[in-house]
């Protein structure tokens, strides 16, 4: 069974930063496709950041370009996401995701992420 546990989350001010971790027990690692997904209140669940454990699969969402880099420990299992110079529109949950995939290609495909976290606030204050 796919656990996955987030950590990291909090409050800042416009400008700052913050790195997720998130916890994997997945096997092998290299097999999955991991990701980054956020739900601000009262809006949909959009794709933030993706990898792929054997490498590869790497997707940054266009409002995150540039501020945010995803990064992963292989051998802890763990996901990272950077978030610098933060802005308050990326507060919102985020959650950890992944989905087992033969390729890293499937990491491009939302449908792949099959197991979720359950969520760390981001709350970013003007």
């Amino acid at each position: 069974q796919v656990q996955l546990m987030e950590s990291g989350g909090g409050s800042v001010q416009a400008g700052g930063s913050l790195r997720l971790s998130c916890a994997a027990s997945v096997y092998p690692y290299s097999r999955y496709c991991m990701g980054w997904f956020r739900q601000p209140p009262g809006k949909e669940r959009e794709r933030v950041a993706t990898v792929y454990g054997g490498g590869g699969g790497e997707y940054l969402a266009d409002s995150v370009k540039g501020r945010f880099t995803i990064s992963q420990d292989n051998a802890r299992k763990t996901l990272y996401l950077q978030m610098d110079t933060l802005k308050p529109e990326d507060s919102a949950m985020y959650y950890c995701a992944a989905g087992y995939a033969a390729l890293g290609v499937a990491c491009y495909n939302p449908r792949t992420y099959i197991s979720w976290g359950q969520g760390t606030q981001v709350t970013v204050s003007s």
